[in-house]
């Protein structure tokens, strides 16, 4: 047996810099501290701050007046920092900085009175919070060409489209094509709004998939980057499976295969996929794992005041 990691492994920055801010603000104030929306979509992690006293709510009247509130790194609409202030909390924001990238990109496409297209999963906190930086009445979510085909848009005016940063490459490459298509006048922001953290994490499922018979994800069910590397590994034809923690994984998928790949979300600590090369060693001791250079290990997000 012989695994292959993926090059890219353990937290991307933005979310790196998002645990920091929660770890941070507990050490300086102590608990209890209240984050709105899970911090990052990954359970241990989330699990791990209930037990040190962090208390997460989807909803800020949850929050009792004067408490301190961190917003997670999927950001939050305008109107949750203004309902903050209004209950006097002090909070910290650790929106990831491409997500804010994204927040700038509505804000501007907004003033000039663009319709405006989302493309991204209806109900993600991302998308739900993006939305808050684009006026109602220039506001669309689309998920899929079909809704695409139903959008009541003159197809004279200029529209600009925003992507939620976690999708598939491939999968957004198509919507847009198809936005292009019905509006003439379609405009993009400045650069690709895929973070870099999804993309090389596609890509190297890419790679994976070229000399694995089988690949393992770890990530949590409700992770949309982690799922979307699942379905990357499908379409490449190569059988793919996401778990949770390693106990999950059920070794019998190993049986007749001979390369195991082993790819993470971009929210994943990194000892998970550790638990996992142990979990597949002890059933098969002379498993050798093959490792490649991590093109992300020099990228660190600057953390705000705390």
């Amino acid at each position: 047996m012989e695994i292959y990691l993926a090059a890219t492994q353990g937290f991307c920055a933005g979310v790196a810099s998002a645990v920091e801010i929660v770890e941070g603000a507990l050490a300086k104030y102590g608990p209890p501290l209240y984050v709105f929306h899970e911090i990052v979509h990954n359970t241990f992690v989330v699990e791990d701050f209930k037990n040190h006293g962090v208390i997460f709510v989807d909803d800020l009247k949850e929050v009792p007046d004067n408490e301190r509130v961190v917003f997670s790194a999927h950001g939050v609409a305008p109107t949750v920092i203004q309902e903050a202030k209004c209950k006097n909390l002090k909070y910290i924001d650790a929106t990831c900085p491409l997500v804010t990238k994204v927040h700038r990109e509505a804000v501007n496409f907004s003033r000039q009175n663009y319709e405006i297209v989302l493309i991204g999963h209806k109900g993600h906190e991302e998308l739900v919070g993006t939305s808050g930086y684009v006026s109602p009445q220039l506001l669309h979510i689309v998920e899929n060409e079909e809704d695409i085909e139903n959008l009541a848009i003159d197809p004279q005016k200029t529209v600009g489209y925003l992507t939620q940063t976690t999708l598939s490459v491939t999968e957004t490459k198509g919507l847009i094509e198809k936005l292009k298509n019905r509006f003439p006048r379609l405009a993009g922001p400045p650069r690709e709004d895929i973070c870099y953290a999804t993309q090389n994490r596609q890509e190297a499922v890419k790679e994976l998939a070229k000399i694995c018979d089988l690949i393992i994800i770890c990530g949590s069910p409700n992770s949309s980057n982690s799922n979307r590397l699942r379905e990357t590994g499908e379409k490449e034809n190569v059988p793919s499976f996401i778990v949770d923690t390693a106990e999950e994984f059920d070794v019998n998928l190993l049986k007749g295969r001979n390369k195991v790949g082993i790819s993470s979300g971009a929210s994943v600590p990194r000892f998970i996929v550790d638990q996992l090369i142990s979990r597949i060693q002890e059933y098969y001791p002379d498993t050798v794992v093959n490792s490649f250079p991590d093109p992300e290990k020099n990228i660190v997000f600057p953390l705000p005041a705390i």
